[in-house]
């Protein structure tokens, strides 16, 4: 029988390989909203990042999210992938 692969992705903060359901994907919509995405199917740019509170805390202060997806990232997007962290 067959062994499927774990898809890894890699951190835009930490730079870590992780597998992709210890991670949450924020993405750029075509029409330019940003969204967070539980599936990890949803159209667009994605970014991925670690499933912890300071990883969250220092995307905000580094805005790294913002370089990466060229949009700026709501502050309520943060707060939602704090709780989604829990």
């Amino acid at each position: 029988m067959k062994i499927k692969k774990t898809p890894m992705r890699t951190c835009v903060v930490t730079k870590e390989k992780c597998e992709k359901r210890d991670l949450l994907r924020i993405v750029r919509t075509p029409e330019g909203n940003v969204i967070l995405d539980p599936t990890g199917k949803a159209n667009g740019r994605g970014a991925y990042l670690k499933k912890d509170e300071e990883v969250i805390k220092k995307a905000k202060t580094s805005k790294i999210l913002d370089r990466i997806l060229e949009v700026d990232i709501p502050d309520n997007i943060y707060e939602e992938a704090k709780n989604m962290c829990e």
